[in-house]
């Protein structure tokens, strides 16, 4: 049994266009942020960029219209793309994090709403 404070945090599942760079690199890559939770996420890779175990990422995403910035570690990866861990420098990376995930949800209970809604009037 996993310790209560080593499990992973529920992922939410999303598909966001991102951008990342290595913390020593130049130029920026992009990637779908294909799920996210408090702790991390996963980002889907086409080309894996030379990312390795361990590698420090700084992501840029938007929302609503809002650039944000958080670094991230590489914790695993396979021919698909990896598992970052969140490495969050104050509370506001937190906050960045979590404004995501209420994002995330609060649209997708949105869509339920309206197709409830118009399977209802369809049945």
């Amino acid at each position: 049994m996993i310790p209560e404070n080593e499990k992973p945090a529920p992922r939410v599942l999303l598909e966001i266009p991102v951008e990342f760079r290595r913390s020593y690199a130049r130029q920026n890559a992009g990637a779908i942020l294909q799920n996210i939770s408090l702790t991390g996420a996963f980002l889907k890779v086409a080309d894996q960029c030379g990312l390795v175990v361990n590698d420090k990422l700084n992501v840029k995403f938007s929302v609503s219209g809002r650039e944000r910035k958080i670094v991230a570690k590489v914790v695993w990866k396979n021919a698909s793309g990896c598992g970052v861990q969140f490495v969050p420098q104050n509370n506001r990376d937190i906050q960045i994090v979590d404004d995501l995930i209420y994002f995330v949800k609060t649209k997708k209970e949105s869509s339920k709403v309206v197709l409830d809604s118009i399977f209802d009037k369809v049945s």
